[in-house]
């Protein structure tokens, strides 16, 4: 594939067009079409070294070509050398580039030489569009249907977050959508601070960049890093602050409360959290809210190695708010197959059919919102 565009017997279609030795008057060109001459040993191959040249005159229109041999001027054999230097070592350059810079991968939208890649970096440093696909204006990755909706990093639009101080949001789930929940990514700059959610809606706040303080009504406060979570009750008053920079995805739903079941604050991280079982399934659960009856919605973290998949082709009543936190691969939705990667949330609606597969290197992981404990009707 590539390595023949660095073969010395294969050059490109290079034309030298600024030759430095224009002594009569001719400028010469390095053509890529070799002189298959009858008594040539090569003849008939597609690395015949007998290359040849041709010497345009300036002032005229006709091309008389002439076979590289030993009665080629000095001076001409001098030029075309330095020619041919220049070639290879821009080539060999251009090479060394490509293997730097990973050719079939797309630049994030930071420099890649960052020494600080945190867990979770590709969320709030995604990769973008292809390469080749960076000068098609309008593309994106982004799909919204009636039963779900993939939304990816070059699509987010954030703005300033109502009710939050120095903090920039953006929706990515809604009931715009037919969702009964909020997604949303929260960036807290520094001296930032959250606003209350509405009155009876309950709040989970996860750390995917950065660090938080959370201080409750009772004054107790916890720092959160990244894989940090909490959830917070409804018409519970609580801050979350912020001294340098952060990077949340925050999920609200309006409680649906049973009686003298309150729920309780949450605050935890996910390494704390145990394995559970997956009969039939391949891929590692953990659950971050407990399981218990006075919870209306969980949040499950799971853990797909390459090449895993889910067994269970799911189609069910829940729904669910989703965000790649790791690693890429193959989503189905509905009739449609999308490749996914770190940084992509995805609305699932009831009974939309729903398949993941894991791609790549590297693990791969995802946050799923879920609801849960509540009877459909």
């Amino acid at each position: 594939m590539l390595q023949n565009v660095w073969d010395p017997l294969f050059l490109p279609n290079i034309l030298v067009t600024n030759s430095p030795t224009i002594q009569d008057g001719h400028k010469w060109m390095l053509c890529q079409q070799p002189s298959f001459s009858s008594q040539s040993p090569n003849f008939g191959t597609a690395h015949s070294p007998n290359f040849s040249y041709s010497r345009r005159n300036t002032e005229q229109t006709s091309i008389t070509r002439f076979s590289r041999s030993p009665s080629l001027p000095p001076s001409r054999r001098l030029t075309m050398n330095h020619a041919l230097a220049i070639i290879f070592t821009t080539l060999s350059l251009l090479k060394m580039a490509v293997a730097e810079e990973e050719f079939c991968s797309a630049p994030s939208i930071v420099d890649s030489g960052s020494n600080s890649k945190h867990l979770y970096w590709k969320v709030t440093n995604p990769t973008l569009s292809p390469s080749h696909l960076q000068d098609l204006p309008g593309f994106t990755r982004s799909v919204y249907k009636r039963d779900h909706a993939l939304i990816t990093p070059e699509s987010h639009v954030f703005s300033p977050l109502p009710e939050w101080t120095m903090t920039l949001g953006a929706y990515l789930i809604t009931p715009a959508m037919g969702s009964h929940f909020v997604m949303y990514l929260a960036k807290m700059q520094e001296n930032s601070l959250s606003g209350l959610p509405p009155y009876d809606a309950e709040r989970f706040i996860f750390v995917v960049q950065g660090a938080v303080t959370l201080t409750n009504v009772s004054g107790i406060s916890h720092k959160l890093t990244v894989d940090s979570y909490a959830y917070l009750p409804p018409n519970v008053g609580h801050s979350l602050k912020c001294d340098g920079s952060a990077t949340l995805v925050v999920f609200e739903r309006r409680h649906a409360s049973l009686e003298n079941q309150p729920t309780e604050q949450i605050v935890g991280s996910t390494d704390q959290q145990p394995l559970l079982e997956t009969p039939g399934e391949v891929f590692q659960l953990r659950k971050l809210i407990p399981t218990s009856i006075p919870y209306d919605f969980n949040i499950h973290i799971m853990d797909f190695q390459p090449g895993e998949y889910l067994n269970v082709k799911e189609v069910h009543y829940n729904q669910h708010g989703l965000l790649l936190l790791e690693g890429q691969g193959i989503y189905r939705l509905g009739d449609s197959w999308y490749p996914v990667q770190a940084g992509d949330a995805i609305w699932m609606a009831p009974f939309v059919p729903q398949w993941y597969a894991a791609l790549g290197k590297s693990r791969s992981r995802y946050l799923l919102y879920k609801d849960v404990n509540r009877n459909p009707l």
